[in-house]
């Protein structure tokens, strides 16, 4: 009984670098697939950048699209610097950093998802720096400065689930060639809105829907516009907008915001206990009514009607 006592114990202790031999083996897999699709590509094309989406490491298709622009845009520093990564199993930067070997910095506001970013095989095989802070308008630039980048960043990826519009807007000392944002697809196409900035701002606790949050397409064209960046497209879950600074823009196309927009179709929707609703479309946005939005405009707030 003790001796299967005994390899019970032993068993348990080996699982955590078992599950960790096969995430990597299946993590390998899957970058030696991308590569094989990537060399299929033929990036002289014409096409919109959702047409060279694949998933690796990203929450969508985005992987694909981001070596579809590294490929085709001059960026002399290949860096990036990605905010609201969690544990980075799910990200924008990972195959950049392990497929192209690009440096980078990753901010999370958990001290354990960092801590597990620490502790992971990527933080000694690559370039990467993990910072844990809750980003806000006021200490984001001093977080970047802290990171001793080139103030031309090759990619800067902004998915904080509410802020990210104010952020951008804040962001002086960095001059991204390109740059990822999330942004809302349910206030339409049409509306140039942003939630009202707020230091602490969380996203469910600020709605129960989850659905209150981020910024609108428009206002982040109009924001890019005044930063010096082109418009290029949308994924084409709707969810991630992709900007390129005027001078480095090439051969790849710009878009309109209001041709460029694409409606995300994934459900997330919540109700007051937390349940998922699974309401879609246009109609989401009636659950936001009596909800605060700031016209980036008008410069005035406004409540949804």
């Amino acid at each position: 009984m003790l001796k299967k006592i005994k390899s019970l114990i032993n068993i348990q202790r080996s699982l955590p670098r078992q599950l960790s031999k096969l995430e990597n083996a299946i993590a390998e897999q899957k970058i030696l697939s991308a590569k094989s699709l990537v060399n299929t590509f033929d990036y002289s094309l014409d096409l919109p950048i959702a047409s060279y989406e694949f998933k690796v490491f990203s929450q969508w298709g985005d992987d694909g699209i981001i070596q579809y622009l590294v490929s085709r845009i001059d960026i002399p520093n290949k860096t990036f610097i990605e905010f609201g990564v969690e544990n980075y199993t799910e990200s924008n930067t990972r195959f950049l950093l392990i497929n192209n070997n690009w440096s980078g910095l990753v901010i999370d506001g958990s001290s354990s998802n960092i801590e597990q970013i620490k502790h992971s095989e990527l933080y000694w095989k690559y370039d990467i720096k993990a910072l844990n802070a809750f980003i806000t308008r006021e200490n984001i630039n001093e977080l970047i400065l802290s990171s001793d980048f080139a103030k031309d960043v090759g990619i800067l990826s902004i998915d904080i689930d509410g802020n990210d519009y104010w952020v951008w807007h804040a962001i002086t000392v960095i001059d991204p060639v390109i740059v990822i944002i999330e942004y809302n697809s349910i206030f339409g196409p049409d509306r140039p809105w942003t939630v009202p900035y707020g230091p602490d701002f969380y996203r469910t606790a600020a709605h129960y829907s989850n659905l209150y949050f981020g910024s609108s397409l428009l206002s982040l064209c109009d924001l890019a516009e005044k930063k010096g960046y082109f418009f290029v497209g949308c994924s084409s879950s709707g969810n991630n907008a992709y900007f390129i600074r005027k001078d480095k823009i090439g051969m790849v196309k710009k878009q309109e915001p209001h041709t460029g927009f694409v409606l995300s179709k994934f459900k997330e929707s919540r109700s007051a206990d937390g349940g998922l609703t699974y309401i879609s479309g246009e109609t989401r946005l009636a659950t936001l009514k009596g909800m605060p939005v700031f016209n980036t405009r008008t410069l005035q707030t406004e409540i949804i009607e």
